[in-house]
């Protein structure tokens, strides 16, 4: 049996706060580490103490990170690059991506949904834009800030190569942070992309008041609306039953560090949206996912 070999050098293309997460999980399992983030503060305190203060206020890791505001110089030597942007810009990156790795390169899609024009995956969107590229998803039930912390959490890698989902787990496994490698790429990437969309049901309820008990019964709905949809999708039972399905579900329909569970308390209580601009990923995914339905003759009452 052939031992996996870790990706000695990564780069992480976002500065928000999942990307930085992710960025001193790897330093956190030795890796060189380059992070891209476009705001010059956030760059200097990253390089400082590992801090991201504009994303994970009070958070002080004490792990200098290589930073830039230079996408070149991140992805220089880079023998895997982790995508942590919002999904819909997944397009833009991997075109400016793969102008600048070898044919090869692995990316690892860390966003959850879909593209909302196409209504494409994360890795059919790489495959068009970055063809050289090879696809690969990060995904489970992970919030940044524990993950900035050091806290214990556990995701799912997948690659439709096993070989490459076992280098990519081993990569960035470290006491703290368990990836478990799976070759369902598909699946855990609608896993992650649909749950968002629940998670803004729950949040409304949450808002509405109405209660533990609503709350449960529409999270257990929920996950059989998710099963019904990703498995027409052609998502494996096992791995919509696991991190990247149920666990991720579990999490983010029970707190408000969810933004999308955020995002539907405040629509819950009746106001407009989130507060500081943040990003609901589950409003650009719900019309696609119910699109898809359609399209599958899927019932999907709380999506809809």
């Amino acid at each position: 049996m052939t031992v996996p070999v870790p990706f000695s050098r990564l780069a992480v293309i976002g500065g928000g706060a999942w990307g930085t997460a992710l960025a001193l999980a790897a330093r956190r399992a030795g890796r060189d580490v380059r992070q891209f983030a476009r705001d010059p503060h956030v760059v200097e305190a990253l390089g400082a103490r590992g801090e991201n203060p504009a994303y994970l206020p009070g958070i002080s890791p004490g792990l200098p990170i290589r930073a830039t505001t230079d996408l070149e110089t991140a992805l220089q030597g880079a023998e895997a690059v982790l995508l942590v942007t919002p999904a819909q810009t997944t397009r833009q990156m991997a075109g400016e991506i793969a102008a600048r790795v070898p044919a090869g390169t692995p990316v690892v899609l860390c966003a959850k949904g879909l593209e909302r024009e196409s209504g494409l995956l994360l890795s059919q969107v790489l495959e068009e834009a970055a063809p050289g590229c090879i696809p690969a998803a990060l995904s489970g039930p992970s919030f940044a800030a524990d993950v900035a912390r050091g806290l214990p959490t556990a995701v799912t890698v997948a690659a439709g190569d096993g070989d490459l989902a076992d280098r990519l787990s081993l990569t960035l496994a470290s006491a703290q942070f368990r990836p478990y490698a799976a070759t369902d790429l598909p699946g855990v990437q609608i896993g992650g992309a649909l749950k968002n969309v629940l998670a803004i049901a729950c949040g409304a309820v949450e808002g509405k008041g109405w209660g533990a008990s609503a709350l449960a019964a529409l999270t257990a709905r929920g996950f059989a609306e998710l099963s019904r949809l990703g498995l027409a999708l052609g998502a494996r039972t096992e791995t919509l039953a696991g991190l990247s399905g149920l666990g991720d579900l579990v999490l983010t329909c029970s707190s408000p560090q969810s933004r999308n569970f955020a995002f539907g308390m405040a629509l819950g209580r009746g106001e407009a949206a989130l507060s500081g601009g943040k990003l609901a990923e589950g409003v650009h995914t719900a019309s696609v996912a119910v699109a898809f339905a359609s399209r599958h003759g899927v019932e999907v009452p709380v999506s809809a």
